[in-house]
């Protein structure tokens, strides 16, 4: 059985383009952009980077990928991870100081609690990123990642994923009964490894 990495990152570098489209604002103003200096200056040291992660050998059958250890009934992500014999499954966060910030804000300032969450949007897809960037270099080519929740890849995985992931003690991340992730800024996704490296 494949063992579990955990792994830290440094900062990935900021979008603010993306920031921007995720607040729905494409073309800030002064006071928008100076805002987003404000929230950046104050997360520059709150914010983690950790991402744990786990090789599969994979089967496909229908509609039934089998990673050894479990199976998923899932048209999308079969026809997602189609002509792969590998997959990886990892779970990324930014850690939950970002979700304090967004709760203290919510009451006293919404506007800088959407910015907020708008950072929080693009660092943990910009750390999604980084690490499938690491995975294309260690394996080659790789499939789009593929979340729990997604087409018809029902939300319930997530137990599964979290069991083999043991996300709570090696990423700080925790599933709650009603199956949402805190911290909220984390990511699970399974990520094919494409033949014909």
């Amino acid at each position: 059985m494949s063992i579990i990495i955990t792994q830290s990152y440094k900062a990935p570098e900021i979008s603010e383009k993306e920031i921007f489209r995720y607040l729905g604002c494409p073309s800030p103003d002064v006071d928008t952009r100076a805002l987003l200096s404000e929230c950046l200056a104050e997360l520059r040291t709150k914010l983690i980077y950790k991402v744990c992660y786990r090789e599969f050998n994979l089967k496909i059958d229908g509609e039934v990928c089998d990673f050894g250890a479990f199976k998923v009934s899932s048209r999308g992500l079969a026809k997602n991870l189609c002509g792969c014999k590998k997959a990886v499954l990892f779970a990324a966060t930014i850690g939950i100081e970002i979700d304090r910030l967004i709760a203290r804000n919510s009451r006293l300032s919404p506007a800088k609690a959407l910015m907020l969450q708008a950072i929080g949007a693009e660092r943990i897809e910009a750390l999604c990123d980084r690490f499938c960037d690491d995975m294309k270099t260690e394996y080659g080519k790789l499939k789009p990642r593929f979340s729990p929740g997604y087409g018809d890849l029902p939300i319930n995985i997530q137990k599964t994923v979290f069991s083999q992931l043991d996300c709570p003690r090696r990423v700080g991340v925790f599933l709650n009964e009603s199956l949402i992730m805190s911290p909220s800024k984390s990511v699970t996704a399974f990520v094919g490894i494409a033949e014909g490296r």
